[in-house]
């Protein structure tokens, strides 16, 4: 799947996969939480994600119920792909180095990726 949600699409399919199934109201809802949108944009959003395939729609019922086609697996990969190829011009160091050297990380976190490393090492 080659699809590149925009940031307004992250934002919508991040409910769906928190939710699971939705209506357009409980999409519209949990946006009106933290951002100023009218119901008839999320509708339309959804719509237009639905043509473009990241979105199944469920019209069995008088409304209609949409869950995503796209895994947050599959955003993250896509995402991580652009940022890595464009900003970073692929140096999967420089990437992780700005990561770990922006963003304090937990003990948890430093464990996690120390033990990535030697799964990584141990696989060459």
């Amino acid at each position: 799947m080659d699809l590149k949600p925009t940031e307004s699409e992250l934002e919508i399919l991040q409910i769906i996969w928190k939710k699971g199934e939705c209506s357009v109201r409980d999409v519209h809802d949990e946006l009106a939480k933290t951002k100023d949108s009218g119901y008839t944009t999320t509708l339309k959003l959804m719509q237009i994600m639905h043509d473009k395939g990241l979105l199944a729609r469920n019209t069995d019922a008088k409304t209609h119920i949409y869950s995503a086609l796209m895994s947050r697996e599959q955003a993250q990969q896509g995402a991580l792909d652009k940022i890595l190829s464009t900003v970073f011009k692929g140096s999967t160091a420089d990437l992780v180095i700005q990561a770990l050297g922006q963003h304090r990380a937990s003990k948890d976190e430093i464990d996690a990726i120390k033990n990535f490393l030697d799964e990584f090492e141990g696989r060459k």
